[in-house]
């Protein structure tokens, strides 16, 4: 949620950010909708203290006079109530509109509607050249009897996968390399919740939009997150942090759930867009001052990462009409992968500047003495199921052999994953 001076002092910021996300709002029509709850509470409440006046003055009274007081007082408290209600109804009809409005677009994000549009800013390492026809990963999983798509359709329907023998071990391999680089880089290993309460997904800005998308337990009142950036980012909620303690840094292992809705068509073969994967997630809470730099940090940590597992990407600057709500600028790295002959998203890194603090109400206790909003900050550092994705097809062989990275041998005490004999 952004700050409502924006709307109130300079409703021509947010019509530029929404144009530039490609979305239509009446602006001139919300500023009026709160222009108009505050009116109407304020006039609630000049009759309320008018209905508390005249209530101390009618112990005073007598006889006719004190009945038409009576009389006057009832009739306060039935325009009190008809003007709060006037005001509700006011304040419920502009909630429904403000709570779907994103943050502001920052001034150094692409310009774009779509991905086509994301803006190019650098490609690291060569795709690499086979002498042979490069197997896609659903063909090497089968090859090498390490990923199970058949049977997971027969167990959980379309879109689930089983990691199996090698392939089970590259992943917490996997895990375990990036949980070591990120305690290293001053983040506190966590292992959150995957089922939250509603609160959690509306104050990280996926509710309501993105409602559609996530998994309901109604009996429990409970959702399975989509990404641990929810439990991790509704952990500090409704706290004043100390400012010395800022920056905050997490590093959240967790399954995540995506009901994929609207996506039916792409993407349906192997592991590449399933409902059920792990990801490690980093999360930051920082000073204001401080984001920008945040941002650029975890995407150095991000390249770091793919680089150490020998895969080439480029970085993508993401234009402004495919950002989430919650977002104000986001970095995507995409790698190569050799079966499509193209990049496709690995990790992403995203500043929502107070977007989310506003929502879970995170404050820090500035040195004035007040408090002021924290900027959260989210950022992949490993998606499990693509970057193995990934390792098969860029590392693979002639032979249907996949080369293990060089960084993941000490994990796992091989460095070649082989076809059954």
């Amino acid at each position: 949620m952004i700050d409502l001076a924006i709307l109130r002092d300079n409703p021509e910021i947010l019509e530029k950010s929404l144009a530039r996300r490609g979305l239509t709002v009446d602006v001139a029509r919300l500023a009026d909708l709160d222009r108009r709850v505050r009116e109407t509470r304020h006039r609630a409440e000049q009759v309320r203290a008018r209905q508390k006046e005249l209530g101390k003055r009618i112990a005073r009274l007598q006889g006719t006079e004190k009945q038409e007081a009576i009389a006057e007082a009832s009739a306060l408290a039935e325009e009190f109530k008809r003007l709060s209600a006037e005001a509700d109804q006011l304040e419920t009809e502009f909630q429904e509109i403000w709570v779907t409005i994103p943050n502001l677009v920052d001034d150094t994000a692409a310009d774009g509607f779509t991905e086509a549009d994301n803006q190019e800013i650098k490609r690291v390492g060569d795709p690499p050249r086979f002498d042979f026809e490069p197997r896609d990963h659903a063909e090497l999983g089968t090859l090498l009897d390490v990923i199970d798509t058949d049977r997971a359709a027969k167990v959980s329907g379309s879109r689930f996968g089983y990691l199996k023998g090698k392939a089970a071990l590259l992943e917490f391999a996997l895990v375990r390399f990036a949980m070591d680089r990120l305690v290293e880089a001053g983040f506190t290993p966590m292992v959150p919740p995957v089922l939250v309460r509603e609160f959690a997904l509306f104050g990280t800005g996926f509710f309501p939009g993105d409602r559609e998308q996530v998994y309901e337990v109604p009996a429990d009142g409970l959702f399975l997150v989509g990404t641990s950036e929810v439990s991790l980012a509704a952990y500090h909620a409704e706290e004043i942090l100390p400012e010395e303690v800022l920056p905050i840094r997490y590093a959240g292992f967790s399954t995540c759930f995506r009901r994929e809705a609207g996506t039916y068509g792409r993407d349906t073969t192997g592991i590449f867009r399933v409902h059920q994967f792990d990801k490690v997630e980093m999360f930051a809470f920082t000073h204001p001052d401080a984001s920008r730099d945040e941002h650029e940090r975890l995407l150095s940590i991000e390249e770091d990462l793919v680089q150490t597992l020998e895969l080439p990407y480029r970085v993508v600057n993401v234009a402004a009409g495919d950002l989430g709500a919650s977002a104000a600028k986001k970095y995507d790295i995409e790698v190569w992968f050799p079966s499509q002959e193209t990049y496709r998203e690995l990790t992403s890194c995203s500043n929502t500047t107070d977007f989310q603090a506003r929502r879970l109400r995170i404050r820090f206790r500035a040195g004035h003495g007040g408090t002021e909003l924290v900027h959260t900050l989210n950022g992949t550092a490993i998606a499990v199921g693509r970057t193995i994705i990934a390792i098969l097809e860029n590392h693979q062989r002639a032979d249907g052999s996949v080369r293990i990275p060089e960084a993941l041998v000490p994990y796992l005490g091989f460095d070649l994953i082989e076809p059954p004999r």
